[in-house]
């Protein structure tokens, strides 16, 4: 049986962008398929009585947050830009993300969304925003774009934040595995796919 991990992301999050660009070239090294799995934060954090994001509200943790992913980002040789305002509104990137990856250039779609925001500093909330990331892509956009106004996209986002939260995601990235394993961040990607690999041969 294929080792096989899943990857829950949130448009969102710094450190989900560092792990949407490092996933697919380690995951192929060590044997694993990835399932990608856009999800809400919000109503997450909503459930904690917290409005925003953490880095937001403990401003130390906020502060140290940034300089880390400065240093991972020069690290990795990936461009980054402070979004603004942060924590941005991703409802409409995972709906088109959900809709997207029901296509063969979904998960290219998702990391070019990832790099709009963080090293370009586009607004992932703005519908011409997103158009523009699908037609580099030459895909066109307005298809996909209504698609993820369905009734039926809206209702596998629903779905999927709430199978986050009963798994126990509490944070993104997230990683879990077949056998029930949760692993929290980017720097924990490479500890899952190990997980994820011996859990299979095993099996």
């Amino acid at each position: 049986m294929r080792a096989s991990l899943d990857f829950w992301y949130e448009f969102a999050s710094t450190y989900s962008y560092l792990a949407a660009m490092r996933i697919e070239a380690l995951a192929r090294e060590k044997g694993v398929g990835v399932a990608w799995r856009p999800f809400l934060l919000g109503p997450i954090f909503k459930a904690q009585g917290w409005e925003t994001s953490p880095f937001n509200l403990f401003p130390a943790k906020g502060r140290n947050m940034w300089r880390d992913l400065e240093r991972s980002c020069a690290e990795l040789k990936l461009p980054f830009r402070r979004p603004d305002p942060f924590p941005q509104n991703s409802l409409l990137a995972a709906r088109v993300a959900l809709a997207a990856l029901d296509q063969p250039w979904g998960e290219d779609f998702c990391r070019a969304l990832f790099c709009a925001q963080f090293a370009e500093g586009r607004r992932i909330d703005d519908a011409a925003a997103v158009g523009d990331v699908l037609a580099r892509l030459k895909i066109e956009p307005q298809p996909v774009l209504a698609a993820a106004q369905s009734d039926a996209i809206k209702a596998r986002l629903r779905a999927q934040t709430e199978e986050a939260q009963r798994l126990g995601v509490f944070g993104a990235p997230i990683f879990t595995t077949a056998d029930g394993e949760l692993f929290w961040g980017n720097d924990r990607l490479e500890p899952a796919l190990r997980w994820a690999k011996t859990a299979a041969e095993c099996r």
